[in-house]
């Protein structure tokens, strides 16, 4: 079993129109074994940006209060909220810093740019970025997640819309994959809120 694989993940981003919703599982398990059902993949970097790490648990909770720091540093620094490029350029530099001994993430990127232009973005753990018009995966879940995105997604959807899309995809795909699963976890972001929600799946 491969390291990414130890605690089981998924996680999918993708683009409405002026918004974007990122999606993950909630299980942490250590191989076959559950450990805990609340677990928590998307961490909020500031009001429009946001940061899903998928992998082995500790390094994403290491590497989030690394990124988490940078940020606040640059905030003193520019007096500026950071934009999502700038921010994948900054978690690309910090993984490929630390390529002979990687943190074993692969990072989702989401945010909204300049004019409320959606952007999303993922990358190896050695910082490869892979950038996107439409949607992202990653974590053990990736490939039904790729089959399920594939046949749901259309372009310029509604909040709503998205939110139902990328629910269906997410939990139709952890079903697929026995390292996953046990309800998810969506934000949806437009430029003027932020919209929450826990979805209940199968919890086996």
């Amino acid at each position: 079993m491969s390291i990414f694989e130890y605690n089981g993940s998924a996680l999918v981003a993708m683009v409405g129109k002026n918004c974007f919703a990122i999606a993950s599982d909630r299980r942490l398990g250590v191989q076959l074994q559950t450990i805990a059902t609340d677990f928590q993949r998307i961490f909020k970097i500031h009001d429009k940006l946001y940061v899903g790490l998928s992998g082995l648990a500790t390094d994403a909770q290491t590497l989030y209060q690394r990124l988490a720091f940078r940020h606040k540093l640059y905030q003193l620094r520019e007096e500026r909220d950071m934009k999502p490029e700038t921010f994948a350029s900054l978690v690309s530099a910090l993984l490929y810093e630390k390529r002979f001994g990687p943190y074993f993430c692969q990072p989702v990127i989401a945010g909204l740019g300049d004019d409320n232009v959606p952007f999303i973005c993922t990358m190896d753990c050695l910082g490869a970025k892979e950038l996107a018009k439409d949607f992202v995966v990653s974590g053990t879940a990736s490939e039904s997640l790729y089959g399920a995105c594939e046949s749901m997604y259309k372009p310029n959807m509604e909040p709503e819309e998205l939110f139902e899309t990328i629910s269906q995809a997410l939990l139709s795909s952890v079903d697929r994959d026995c390292l996953s699963g046990w309800g998810g976890h969506v934000l949806v972001v437009t430029p003027t809120e932020v919209q929450e929600r826990t979805l209940k799946g199968r919890m086996d």
